[in-house]
């Protein structure tokens, strides 16, 4: 299962995925969390100190090795430089499995002991110094983009990205990308914003989209949300002693957390479960390849002196029957 947790910036959405991730590892279920976000603290949100989530392997720096892996003996990719973010998968590509060792897991996710059972983590990388002036942050996340194309996941197992902050998650095709996605909102004029722009973006693409109060005081913030959200409003999150703490880097044991929190933790894990039933793979296999071609159209064949439209394999289904090539 693909999980997004997107919102305004400061509306709380790495916190609440890392109480998600958290929720999830704590009734030992497989869950690879992965740091999409620019600004990089899903590893501290996870209980990591500074010092250990700097020295995360970034994707964004090992993005040859993907390439090379995914790309497989797929005949439609001539070479692994011509592969850009939505390049899809196609007869010959090698898959991502969560259940199984791969090159790509092993340069960059790495274990993160949690109370009750541990998490993967993988992150972008955070935007260097070297990358002023010559980079376009949208491109850190290309390897994010890239590995969900090639992911095969079941039910019993989750994928949960903390998504760049508003609206950025549109500049790329990765929105389409997931089972669901929870949208954190503040009860605020700008909280709302975002989440009628999230609604109007991913409406003609069919996105499960949810809403997720957070900072909620009191009766009055809730019936503001569910003014201006109605049916969407899944369940709310109030004020938490355990994620002050958390926040200020002692969290204290994840089953000492309140439990109007725990009960709005099990909502969203109800909610994305019940999303598995919903799941259509020809719709995710076309909807990669329509943002594949306008990514190719736009400035990929430009980029690569290469017609990126031929890398469209036009019988291949993405599910999980597909089956990848054995290593050579």
């Amino acid at each position: 299962m693909k999980i997004a947790f997107v919102g305004k910036g400061g509306s709380g959405k790495t916190t609440l995925s890392s109480l998600f991730i958290r929720r999830l590892a704590a009734v030992r279920i497989p869950v690879l969390a992965v740091d999409a976000d620019i600004n990089q603290h899903l590893g501290t949100a996870l209980g990591l100190g500074d010092e250990e989530a700097t020295a995360l392997p970034a994707m964004g720096a090992r993005l040859s090795l993907i390439k090379d892996w995914l790309r497989g003996t797929n005949p439609r990719i001539g070479s692994a430089e011509t592969m850009i973010k939505t390049t899809p998968p196609g007869t010959g590509s090698r898959l991502l499995r969560l259940s199984e060792d791969n090159p790509v897991f092993a340069a960059c996710v790495r274990p993160v002991p949690l109370d009750e059972g541990e998490a993967g983590l993988m992150v972008t990388g955070p935007f260097t110094e070297a990358d002023l002036g010559v980079a376009c942050y949208h491109s850190k996340t290309g390897a994010v983009e890239l590995c969900l194309n090639h992911l095969v996941d079941g039910r019993q197992e989750y994928v949960v990205v903390d998504m760049t902050a508003g609206s950025d998650s549109f500049a790329s095709g990765m929105f389409t990308r997931f089972d669901m996605t929870f949208l954190v909102a503040e009860p605020t004029r700008k909280g709302i914003a975002v989440y009628r722009q999230y609604k109007e973006y991913a409406r003609d693409f069919g996105v499960a989209l949810r809403v997720v109060g957070n900072k909620v005081q009191g009766p009055e913030d809730l019936a503001f949300l569910r003014e201006e959200t109605g049916d969407d409003l899944l369940t709310a999150f109030g004020h938490s002693d355990w994620v002050r703490a958390m926040e200020k880097g002692r969290p204290p044991r994840f089953d000492v957390l309140e439990e109007p929190n725990r009960e709005a933790l099990r909502t969203l894990h109800e909610a994305a479960d019940g999303s598995y039933e919903r799941r259509d793979w020809r719709r995710y296999t076309r909807q990669m390849v329509h943002f594949h071609l306008r990514n190719a159209e736009s400035w990929g064949n430009t980029r690569t002196g290469t017609d990126l439209a031929a890398q469209v394999d036009p019988g291949f289904v993405l599910d999980e029957r597909a089956v990848s090539p054995q290593p050579a």
